[in-house]
């Protein structure tokens, strides 16, 4: 039958066009998320930040779509494609920064990516991001920019350091654990910045800071860090920056942070992340995404909003990501109309 057809078309002069692999389809609201943020990527491996029509590559938002990735177990070929541009060296040194430049959360961040890769951070795009990390430890116990331009460094960096450097064989450093339980504010949350002259808890600090702190031992201070988010859940379940009204990238922190450990809200976060998420009902090519906010979808906030929403649609920490899941980017299964 298929040498008829072949000769039918040679007869009449038509082309033939392979039909395109039908792509996975997952009922599965993690999935689908990760396969719609694999298929944002330019040339499937980046993610660029546009300043006035002049393109820069976005290496951070490149990470947290690696992270996303390893949580959901899916689009694994397009994770491999970001680590591979994130160790170009142009692009490495872009991010962490070179000469007398370099910036603790771009080490930690890039480490904690490359060790989920299974990469070798000691050798990432010709820069050694252990050593380098290593090096911004001050003796307080802070990980600290070294740049003529501020220090920018805060309680997600030291986090994502701790988080990082405790997938090495010497571990995170004592003293830096022992700053990040040190700066908890009175209400046992965290602050994002340090040393501000009044104590202000934050969702995505202490999301983040409780997850490192189990990592490392301190499981006092992160359940704490963890009672205090309880607090700030708003009655949709979502949760929001301040007093801002919830939005999927602190919903999705939390909700990571709590999984496991606060079912019950972890859960309810769950639902409100999934009530941003566009299904069936929308258009093709958005199925899957997810909206920063209630307002909806916003193709400039919908790539880190989707990122950061699958980590806590995934129930994995940071410390257990890791690659290796499917290689495909799935697509919502819907039913045909």
């Amino acid at each position: 039958m298929r040498r008829l057809v072949l000769a039918v078309a040679m007869l009449c002069g038509i082309g033939l066009v392979a039909a395109p692999a039908a792509a996975a389809v997952t009922p599965d609201k993690a999935d689908a998320a990760a396969g719609w943020l694999a298929r944002q990527l330019i040339d499937g491996e980046r993610f660029e930040a546009d300043f006035g029509g002049q393109k820069f590559p976005d290496q951070g938002l490149t990470i947290d779509a690696v992270f996303a990735f390893a949580a959901a177990g899916v689009s694994d070929t397009n994770a491999g494609k970001a680590i591979a541009w994130l160790a170009k060296p142009e692009i490495t040194a872009g991010y962490v920064g070179s000469g007398n430049e370099a910036y603790a959360g771009a080490h930690a961040k890039l480490m904690l990516a490359a060790q989920i890769r299974g990469s070798n951070p000691s050798s990432f795009g010709g820069v050694d991001l252990t050593a380098g990390l290593l090096s911004l430890l001050t003796p307080s116990g802070r990980f600290s920019d070294r740049t003529e331009f501020g220090d920018y460094s805060n309680a997600l960096s030291q986090s994502l350091a701790l988080l990082a450097l405790d997938r090495t064989p010497g571990g995170a450093p004592a003293s830096a654990v022992t700053f990040l339980a040190g700066a908890q504010c009175a209400d046992g949350g965290f602050p994002q910045n340090f040393g501000e002259a009044t104590c202000t808890s934050d969702v995505d600090a202490t999301a983040t800071a409780v997850q490192a702190l189990r990592a490392t031992g301190d499981a006092v201070n992160a359940a704490e860090g963890t009672a205090w988010l309880v607090t700030k859940q708003h009655t949709n379940g979502g949760f929001g920056f301040g007093t801002n009204p919830p939005n999927a990238n602190s919903t999705g922190l939390a909700a990571q942070a709590l999984a496991g450990h606060r079912p019950a809200a972890a859960a309810r976060a769950r639902a409100f992340l999934r009530s941003l998420q566009t299904g069936c009902a929308g258009a093709a090519a958005d199925r899957g995404a997810i909206a920063y906010d209630a307002t909806g979808l916003n193709p400039s906030t919908a790539p880190r909003a989707t990122a950061q929403a699958i980590l806590g649609l995934a129930r994995v920490p940071l410390s257990d990501l890791h690659g290796g899941g499917r290689p495909q980017a799935p697509v919502l299964s819907c039913p045909r109309v």
